[in-house]
């Protein structure tokens, strides 16, 4: 007998959020900051100093500042299963009930509801009402150093790309073929993660484009206008 095989894609949700927005923000950041500098028309050893030091900060404000937000996630979930857990031990009867209402909202008659909530209650009690009532589940737990670390990674993997196409291009004209290899790359890694998340390749590709040349854009304005100053 065949078995169809269903595919997801919520168990990539935490993962794919982390790694998407650290490449991101590491093309984006790394990349209209190399821009901003040969703009102002900086030597070659200057923009590099400032693209690596981009690089640095970037990678560790990027694993610091997700670090607190998914703590601060995870902080919530244990407050909220502390709760729900004296609940259980203090009104048993009033959360079985809630339980079971909760099935008939979801379409059950009152006695399946009723026959549902005992079985699960009798199984995993606390389990249930983390899924049912507080909806969360094991596979959208928050883990901060998981995301911290994945955020850092791919931050300082997508901050590389313009760093090495800085290293490769002729240092009279460093801005076009950063600005350009870089909108290449979010334009590649906007389809990729659109791909990875089921969603649209060509919306996934175009948006993260869009705001990579935009900021772009604003940092070279920005150079050549201090630039001219100096």
């Amino acid at each position: 007998m065949h078995r169809h095989k269903e595919r997801h894609y919520t168990d990539r949700i935490g993962w794919l959020r982390a790694a998407v927005l650290g490449a991101n923000d590491g093309i984006v950041s790394t990349a209209s900051l190399v821009v901003g500098v040969a703009a102002a028309n900086a030597s070659r050893e200057n923009i590099l100093i400032a693209g690596i030091a981009g690089l640095v900060a970037g990678a560790m404000s990027m694993a610091a500042g997700e670090y607190v937000s998914v703590s601060s996630q995870s902080d919530s979930e244990k407050a909220d299963l502390a709760r729900e857990r004296r609940e259980l031990e203090n009104y048993n009867e009033s959360e079985h009930k809630e339980l079971a209402s909760i099935y008939v909202g979801r379409g059950l008659d009152p006695a399946l509801a009723r026959q549902v909530a005992d079985q699960l209650m009798a199984h995993d009690a606390l389990g249930a009402h983390a899924r049912d009532e507080l909806g969360l589940s094991e596979m959208q737990n928050a883990r901060p150093i998981q995301a911290a670390f994945a955020s850092a990674i791919s931050f300082a993997i997508g901050a590389i790309l313009p760093i090495v196409i800085v290293l490769l291009s002729p240092a009279a004209f460093l801005a076009v073929p950063v600005a350009g290899g870089s909108l290449f790359f979010l334009a590649l890694l906007g389809a990729l993660a659109a791909r990875a998340g089921g969603a649209s390749i060509a919306i996934g590709a175009g948006r993260v484009t869009f705001w990579g040349a935009l900021a772009m854009a604003s940092t070279a304005a920005v150079g050549a206008a201090f630039g001219t100053i100096a």
